[in-house]
Protein backbone atom coordinates (compact mmCIF):
# COMPACT_ATOMS: atom_id res chain seq x y z
CA UNK A 1 0.00 0.00 0.00
CA UNK A 2 2.96 2.31 1.14
CA UNK A 3 4.96 1.52 -1.83
CA UNK A 4 1.87 2.12 -4.65
CA UNK A 5 1.24 5.41 -2.92
CA UNK A 6 4.80 6.48 -3.30
CA UNK A 7 4.98 5.95 -6.62
CA UNK A 8 1.86 7.41 -7.37
CA UNK A 9 2.84 10.87 -5.72
CA UNK A 10 6.04 10.78 -7.36
CA UNK A 11 4.27 10.13 -10.97
CA UNK A 12 2.26 13.20 -10.23
CA UNK A 13 5.21 15.25 -9.05
CA UNK A 14 5.81 18.65 -10.73
CA UNK A 15 9.14 18.83 -9.63
CA UNK A 16 10.08 15.39 -10.28
CA UNK A 17 12.50 16.77 -13.15
CA UNK A 18 14.24 19.18 -10.87
CA UNK A 19 15.99 16.30 -8.91
CA UNK A 20 18.74 15.84 -12.37
CA UNK A 21 19.56 19.58 -11.05
CA UNK A 22 21.87 18.13 -7.91
CA UNK A 23 24.51 15.53 -7.93
CA UNK A 24 23.02 13.22 -5.72
CA UNK A 25 25.47 10.46 -4.44
CA UNK A 26 24.34 7.03 -5.05
CA UNK A 27 23.15 4.41 -2.25
CA UNK A 28 22.57 8.00 0.09
CA UNK A 29 18.64 8.71 0.99
CA UNK A 30 19.48 12.70 2.12
CA UNK A 31 16.89 13.87 4.90
CA UNK A 32 18.99 16.71 6.10
CA UNK A 33 19.05 19.35 3.26
CA UNK A 34 17.66 21.63 6.36
CA UNK A 35 20.90 21.46 7.76
CA UNK A 36 23.36 21.57 4.31
CA UNK A 37 21.60 21.21 1.04
CA UNK A 38 22.75 19.08 -1.53
CA UNK A 39 25.61 19.90 -4.28
CA UNK A 40 23.40 21.50 -7.24
CA UNK A 41 25.20 20.11 -10.59
CA UNK A 42 25.41 24.17 -11.81
CA UNK A 43 28.21 24.65 -8.80
CA UNK A 44 31.36 22.57 -9.60
CA UNK A 45 31.98 24.02 -13.13
CA UNK A 46 31.46 27.92 -11.73
CA UNK A 47 33.26 27.20 -8.79
CA UNK A 48 36.12 25.69 -11.50
CA UNK A 49 36.43 28.87 -13.45
CA UNK A 50 36.17 31.73 -10.86
CA UNK A 51 39.50 29.55 -9.03
CA UNK A 52 40.95 29.22 -12.12
CA UNK A 53 40.03 32.05 -14.90
CA UNK A 54 38.68 34.50 -12.62
CA UNK A 55 40.93 34.00 -9.82
CA UNK A 56 43.80 32.28 -11.37
CA UNK A 57 44.21 34.21 -14.84
CA UNK A 58 42.19 37.64 -14.44
CA UNK A 59 43.55 38.21 -10.68
CA UNK A 60 42.67 41.67 -9.79
CA UNK A 61 40.90 42.20 -12.74
CA UNK A 62 37.66 40.07 -12.09
CA UNK A 63 36.40 42.43 -9.33
CA UNK A 64 35.38 44.88 -12.68
CA UNK A 65 35.89 42.45 -15.49
CA UNK A 66 34.04 39.32 -13.92
CA UNK A 67 31.38 41.46 -11.83
CA UNK A 68 32.83 40.26 -8.70
CA UNK A 69 31.74 44.04 -7.03
CA UNK A 70 28.16 43.34 -8.13
CA UNK A 71 27.59 39.77 -6.82
CA UNK A 72 25.99 40.86 -3.40
CA UNK A 73 23.27 42.85 -5.06
CA UNK A 74 23.03 40.49 -7.98
CA UNK A 75 22.57 37.46 -5.83
CA UNK A 76 20.58 39.47 -3.64
CA UNK A 77 18.20 40.40 -6.33
CA UNK A 78 17.71 36.16 -7.11
CA UNK A 79 17.61 35.16 -4.27
CA UNK A 80 14.75 37.56 -3.36
CA UNK A 81 12.15 36.28 -5.48
CA UNK A 82 12.56 33.61 -2.96
CA UNK A 83 11.37 34.77 -0.87
CA UNK A 84 8.74 37.29 -2.20
CA UNK A 85 11.01 40.59 -2.27
CA UNK A 86 11.22 43.51 -5.09
CA UNK A 87 14.79 44.12 -6.37
CA UNK A 88 16.40 46.41 -4.31
CA UNK A 89 16.21 45.09 -0.71
CA UNK A 90 18.43 42.26 -0.58
CA UNK A 91 21.96 41.85 0.06
CA UNK A 92 23.87 38.56 0.27
CA UNK A 93 27.06 38.46 1.98
CA UNK A 94 28.87 37.80 5.42
CA UNK A 95 27.45 35.10 7.93
CA UNK A 96 23.87 34.73 9.27
CA UNK A 97 25.23 36.05 12.42
CA UNK A 98 26.90 39.22 11.55
CA UNK A 99 23.62 39.94 9.03
CA UNK A 100 21.27 39.32 12.24
CA UNK A 101 23.47 41.27 14.32
CA UNK A 102 23.46 44.48 12.01
CA UNK A 103 19.76 44.11 10.97
CA UNK A 104 18.77 43.63 15.00
CA UNK A 105 20.35 46.63 15.88
CA UNK A 106 19.27 48.76 12.63
CA UNK A 107 16.18 47.70 13.49
CA UNK A 108 15.99 48.62 17.44
CA UNK A 109 17.12 52.19 16.45
CA UNK A 110 14.22 53.17 14.47
CA UNK A 111 12.60 53.01 17.93
CA UNK A 112 14.93 54.70 20.31
CA UNK A 113 12.20 55.53 22.88
CA UNK A 114 11.55 51.91 23.64
CA UNK A 115 12.77 49.51 25.55
CA UNK A 116 11.77 46.03 25.18
CA UNK A 117 13.27 43.18 22.53
CA UNK A 118 10.80 40.63 22.43
CA UNK A 119 12.33 37.01 21.18
CA UNK A 120 11.54 33.20 21.11
CA UNK A 121 12.73 31.48 24.12
CA UNK A 122 12.43 28.02 21.27
CA UNK A 123 14.65 30.23 18.28
CA UNK A 124 18.08 29.13 17.24
CA UNK A 125 20.61 29.74 20.15
CA UNK A 126 22.30 32.45 18.04
CA UNK A 127 19.70 34.66 17.82
CA UNK A 128 18.95 34.13 21.59
CA UNK A 129 23.24 35.23 22.05
CA UNK A 130 22.95 37.98 19.92
CA UNK A 131 19.46 39.39 20.47
CA UNK A 132 21.20 39.62 24.39
CA UNK A 133 24.02 40.96 23.41
CA UNK A 134 21.86 43.82 21.28
CA UNK A 135 19.74 44.25 24.96
CA UNK A 136 23.32 44.76 26.54
CA UNK A 137 24.50 47.56 24.02
CA UNK A 138 21.41 49.08 23.44
CA UNK A 139 20.25 49.00 26.99
CA UNK A 140 17.06 47.05 26.00
CA UNK A 141 15.03 44.75 28.37
CA UNK A 142 15.17 41.13 26.10
CA UNK A 143 12.62 39.15 27.33
CA UNK A 144 11.69 35.41 25.56
CA UNK A 145 8.50 34.91 24.90
CA UNK A 146 7.09 31.53 22.90
CA UNK A 147 5.89 32.83 19.18
CA UNK A 148 2.33 31.28 20.08
CA UNK A 149 2.12 33.97 22.92
CA UNK A 150 3.97 36.53 20.98
CA UNK A 151 0.70 38.33 19.22
CA UNK A 152 -1.03 38.40 22.91
CA UNK A 153 2.01 40.17 24.22
CA UNK A 154 2.44 42.76 22.22
CA UNK A 155 -1.10 43.61 22.57
CA UNK A 156 -0.77 44.16 26.22
CA UNK A 157 2.71 45.66 26.63
CA UNK A 158 3.56 46.76 22.32
CA UNK A 159 3.37 50.57 23.11
CA UNK A 160 7.13 49.94 24.80
CA UNK A 161 8.38 46.72 22.46
CA UNK A 162 10.92 48.23 19.62
CA UNK A 163 11.47 44.60 17.89
CA UNK A 164 9.88 41.36 17.42
CA UNK A 165 12.92 38.78 16.41
CA UNK A 166 11.28 35.36 15.52
CA UNK A 167 11.97 32.78 12.81
CA UNK A 168 8.71 31.18 10.69
CA UNK A 169 10.19 28.03 11.12
CA UNK A 170 10.66 25.89 14.82
CA UNK A 171 14.20 24.74 13.88
CA UNK A 172 13.97 21.74 16.31
CA UNK A 173 10.13 20.54 14.99
CA UNK A 174 9.63 22.16 12.24
CA UNK A 175 6.56 23.75 13.47
CA UNK A 176 5.19 27.04 11.59
CA UNK A 177 3.89 29.55 12.82
CA UNK A 178 1.92 32.48 11.01
CA UNK A 179 4.33 35.25 9.25
CA UNK A 180 1.58 37.33 8.37
CA UNK A 181 -0.52 37.96 11.67
CA UNK A 182 2.58 38.09 13.48
CA UNK A 183 4.29 40.96 11.58
CA UNK A 184 0.30 42.28 11.95
CA UNK A 185 0.28 42.13 15.21
CA UNK A 186 3.88 44.31 15.76
CA UNK A 187 2.85 46.77 13.53
CA UNK A 188 -0.50 47.09 15.56
CA UNK A 189 1.80 47.61 18.65
CA UNK A 190 4.21 50.06 16.34
CA UNK A 191 7.58 47.61 16.49
CA UNK A 192 9.58 47.03 14.41
CA UNK A 193 9.48 42.77 13.15
CA UNK A 194 12.11 41.19 12.39
CA UNK A 195 12.58 37.23 11.11
CA UNK A 196 15.23 35.23 10.81
CA UNK A 197 14.26 32.65 7.10
CA UNK A 198 17.28 30.36 7.81
CA UNK A 199 14.59 27.27 7.80
CA UNK A 200 12.20 28.91 5.39
CA UNK A 201 14.20 30.41 2.48
CA UNK A 202 14.05 28.21 -0.33
CA UNK A 203 11.19 25.45 1.10
CA UNK A 204 8.14 27.94 1.98
CA UNK A 205 6.64 30.91 -0.37
CA UNK A 206 8.07 33.23 2.08
CA UNK A 207 6.13 36.77 1.19
CA UNK A 208 8.50 39.87 2.84
CA UNK A 209 7.00 42.31 1.11
CA UNK A 210 3.08 41.26 0.54
CA UNK A 211 3.16 41.05 4.60
CA UNK A 212 4.58 44.55 4.70
CA UNK A 213 7.71 42.82 6.54
CA UNK A 214 10.74 44.98 7.85
CA UNK A 215 13.66 42.98 8.20
CA UNK A 216 14.42 39.77 7.24
CA UNK A 217 18.37 37.71 7.33
CA UNK A 218 18.88 34.08 6.10
CA UNK A 219 21.26 31.58 5.24
CA UNK A 220 22.51 30.44 2.36
CA UNK A 221 23.69 26.71 2.66
CA UNK A 222 20.18 24.89 3.65
CA UNK A 223 17.44 24.70 1.39
CA UNK A 224 18.87 27.14 -1.00
CA UNK A 225 21.74 24.44 -1.00
CA UNK A 226 24.53 27.25 -1.44
CA UNK A 227 26.96 25.08 0.24
CA UNK A 228 29.04 24.88 3.69
CA UNK A 229 29.47 28.22 4.87
CA UNK A 230 27.15 29.94 2.38
CA UNK A 231 26.66 33.65 3.31
CA UNK A 232 24.10 34.93 4.46
CA UNK A 233 21.37 37.46 2.60
CA UNK A 234 19.70 40.41 4.92
CA UNK A 235 16.75 42.01 3.63
CA UNK A 236 15.40 45.67 4.50
CA UNK A 237 12.17 46.73 3.32
CA UNK A 238 12.73 49.74 0.96
CA UNK A 239 10.82 52.22 3.29
CA UNK A 240 13.41 51.69 5.70
CA UNK A 241 16.87 51.81 3.89
CA UNK A 242 17.35 55.42 4.35
CA UNK A 243 17.02 55.49 8.07
CA UNK A 244 19.08 51.89 8.07
CA UNK A 245 21.84 52.39 10.87
CA UNK A 246 23.64 49.37 11.42
CA UNK A 247 26.39 48.79 13.75
CA UNK A 248 29.13 47.35 11.43
CA UNK A 249 29.92 49.73 8.67
CA UNK A 250 32.19 48.27 6.20
CA UNK A 251 33.68 50.22 3.37
CA UNK A 252 31.83 48.65 0.96
CA UNK A 253 28.23 49.91 2.26
CA UNK A 254 30.13 53.38 1.29
CA UNK A 255 28.31 55.88 -1.33
CA UNK A 256 31.96 55.97 -2.69
CA UNK A 257 34.01 53.11 -1.36
CA UNK A 258 37.39 54.06 -3.60
CA UNK A 259 37.20 57.66 -2.73
CA UNK A 260 38.72 56.12 0.43
CA UNK A 261 37.17 58.79 2.84
CA UNK A 262 37.91 58.93 6.69
CA UNK A 263 34.19 59.18 7.80
CA UNK A 264 31.53 56.78 6.62
CA UNK A 265 28.93 58.13 4.43
CA UNK A 266 26.35 55.44 3.41
CA UNK A 267 25.60 53.93 -0.24
CA UNK A 268 22.07 54.46 -1.75
CA UNK A 269 19.29 52.09 -1.17
CA UNK A 270 20.64 48.63 -0.61
CA UNK A 271 23.77 48.66 -0.73
CA UNK A 272 24.66 50.64 2.29
CA UNK A 273 23.63 46.98 4.22
CA UNK A 274 26.81 45.44 2.60
CA UNK A 275 29.17 45.76 4.99
CA UNK A 276 32.95 44.30 3.90
CA UNK A 277 34.48 41.65 1.64
CA UNK A 278 32.50 38.91 0.52
CA UNK A 279 33.99 35.21 0.55
CA UNK A 280 33.76 35.17 -3.10
CA UNK A 281 34.18 31.74 -3.89
CA UNK A 282 31.24 31.05 -1.42
CA UNK A 283 29.31 33.85 -3.28
CA UNK A 284 29.76 32.71 -6.51
CA UNK A 285 28.43 29.15 -5.45
CA UNK A 286 24.91 30.48 -4.07
CA UNK A 287 24.53 32.38 -6.77
CA UNK A 288 24.95 29.09 -9.27
CA UNK A 289 23.05 27.18 -6.87
CA UNK A 290 20.08 29.33 -6.83
CA UNK A 291 19.63 28.48 -10.53
CA UNK A 292 18.30 25.36 -9.48
CA UNK A 293 15.26 27.31 -8.62
CA UNK A 294 15.02 28.37 -12.60
CA UNK A 295 11.56 27.97 -13.76
CA UNK A 296 10.34 26.60 -10.37
CA UNK A 297 7.27 28.50 -8.35
CA UNK A 298 7.50 28.77 -4.56
CA UNK A 299 3.88 27.44 -4.34
CA UNK A 300 5.02 24.12 -6.45
CA UNK A 301 7.35 23.60 -3.76
CA UNK A 302 5.42 24.32 -1.08
CA UNK A 303 2.18 22.13 -2.44
CA UNK A 304 5.45 18.96 -2.50
CA UNK A 305 7.05 19.87 0.85
CA UNK A 306 3.28 19.19 2.36
CA UNK A 307 2.90 16.12 0.44
CA UNK A 308 6.79 14.71 1.31
CA UNK A 309 6.29 15.99 5.38
CA UNK A 310 2.81 14.62 5.27
CA UNK A 311 3.65 11.06 3.60
CA UNK A 312 6.55 10.30 5.90
CA UNK A 313 3.91 11.11 9.39
CA UNK A 314 1.79 8.58 7.19
CA UNK A 315 4.72 5.87 7.27
CA UNK A 316 6.01 6.66 10.81
CA UNK A 317 2.18 5.86 11.56
CA UNK A 318 1.99 2.91 9.58
CA UNK A 319 5.41 1.14 10.71
CA UNK A 320 7.08 2.68 13.46
CA UNK A 321 3.42 2.13 16.19
CA UNK A 322 4.09 1.03 19.15
CA UNK A 323 8.14 1.11 19.03
CA UNK A 324 8.71 4.26 21.43
CA UNK A 325 8.49 7.34 18.76
CA UNK A 326 6.61 10.40 19.57
CA UNK A 327 5.75 13.08 16.88
CA UNK A 328 6.91 16.33 17.47
CA UNK A 329 5.76 18.18 14.28
CA UNK A 330 2.69 19.77 13.51
CA UNK A 331 0.11 17.25 11.54
CA UNK A 332 -1.94 20.02 10.28
CA UNK A 333 0.36 21.09 7.21
CA UNK A 334 -0.49 24.82 7.34
CA UNK A 335 1.71 24.82 11.05
CA UNK A 336 4.21 22.74 9.52
CA UNK A 337 7.38 23.45 7.86
CA UNK A 338 9.33 21.49 5.22
CA UNK A 339 11.08 18.91 8.16
CA UNK A 340 9.91 16.44 10.62
CA UNK A 341 10.75 15.50 13.94
CA UNK A 342 10.59 12.21 15.80
CA UNK A 343 10.87 11.96 19.64
CA UNK A 344 12.91 9.15 20.78
CA UNK A 345 14.88 8.25 23.95
CA UNK A 346 17.49 6.71 21.60
CA UNK A 347 17.64 9.47 19.10
CA UNK A 348 21.29 9.80 18.60
CA UNK A 349 22.56 5.87 18.28
CA UNK A 350 19.00 5.70 15.88
CA UNK A 351 20.26 8.48 13.42
CA UNK A 352 23.61 7.53 13.58
CA UNK A 353 22.77 3.56 12.65
CA UNK A 354 20.59 5.22 9.93
CA UNK A 355 23.49 7.35 8.88
CA UNK A 356 25.72 3.87 8.60
CA UNK A 357 22.98 2.77 6.04
CA UNK A 358 22.99 5.77 3.96
CA UNK A 359 19.93 7.87 5.09
CA UNK A 360 21.17 10.66 6.44
CA UNK A 361 19.30 12.88 8.95
CA UNK A 362 20.83 14.65 12.12
CA UNK A 363 19.68 14.79 15.84
CA UNK A 364 18.53 17.46 18.05
CA UNK A 365 19.43 17.21 22.07
CA UNK A 366 18.15 15.76 23.81
CA UNK A 367 15.71 13.11 21.98
CA UNK A 368 14.87 14.16 18.63
CA UNK A 369 15.25 12.77 15.20
CA UNK A 370 14.69 15.33 12.63
CA UNK A 371 14.02 15.03 8.98
CA UNK A 372 14.14 17.80 6.31
CA UNK A 373 12.80 17.28 2.87
CA UNK A 374 13.96 19.39 0.19
CA UNK A 375 11.22 19.42 -2.53
CA UNK A 376 13.53 19.88 -5.53
CA UNK A 377 15.30 16.55 -5.07
CA UNK A 378 13.59 14.34 -2.32
CA UNK A 379 11.00 12.10 -3.31
CA UNK A 380 8.42 9.79 -2.08
CA UNK A 381 10.05 6.77 -2.51
CA UNK A 382 13.15 8.25 0.28
CA UNK A 383 10.66 8.96 2.57
CA UNK A 384 9.65 5.24 2.94
CA UNK A 385 12.78 3.74 1.92
CA UNK A 386 13.96 6.07 5.42
CA UNK A 387 11.02 4.94 7.90
CA UNK A 388 11.98 1.18 6.44
CA UNK A 389 15.47 1.55 7.40
CA UNK A 390 14.57 3.29 10.99
CA UNK A 391 12.01 0.57 10.93
CA UNK A 392 14.54 -1.95 10.85
CA UNK A 393 17.14 -0.52 13.20
CA UNK A 394 14.65 -0.16 15.70
CA UNK A 395 13.42 -3.45 15.62
CA UNK A 396 16.39 -5.48 15.30
CA UNK A 397 18.46 -3.24 18.01
CA UNK A 398 20.84 -2.76 15.33
CA UNK A 399 21.59 1.21 16.50
CA UNK A 400 22.58 -0.52 20.17
CA UNK A 401 25.85 -1.83 18.99
CA UNK A 402 29.20 0.36 20.40
CA UNK A 403 29.72 2.21 17.20
CA UNK A 404 26.31 4.14 17.47
CA UNK A 405 26.45 5.25 20.60
CA UNK A 406 29.85 7.63 20.60
CA UNK A 407 29.16 11.12 19.77
CA UNK A 408 31.39 13.29 17.73
CA UNK A 409 31.50 16.77 17.85
CA UNK A 410 28.87 17.32 15.17
CA UNK A 411 25.18 15.51 15.66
Amino acid sequence: MLTERATALDAADPLAHVRDRFLLPDGVTYLDGNSLGALPAAVPAVIEDAVRRQWGTDLIRSWNGNGWWEAPLRTGDTLGRLIGAAPGQVVVGDSTSVQLFNTLVAAARLRPDRRLLLTDPDHFPTDQYIADSVGRMLDLEVRRVPAREAAAVLAAEGANVAVAAYAPVDYRTGELYDMAALTEAAHAAGAVMHWDLCHAAGALPVELDAIAADFAVGCGYKYLSGGPGAPAFAYVAQRHQQDFDQPITGWHGHAEPFAMSGTYTPGPGISRARISTPPLLSLLALEAALTAFDGVEMKDVRAKGISLTGFFQECVDTLLDGLGFTMATPRDPAHRGSQVALRHPEAYPLVAALTARGVIGDMRAPDLLRFGFNPLYVSHADVLHAVRELHDIVTSGAHRTPEFTQRPTVT
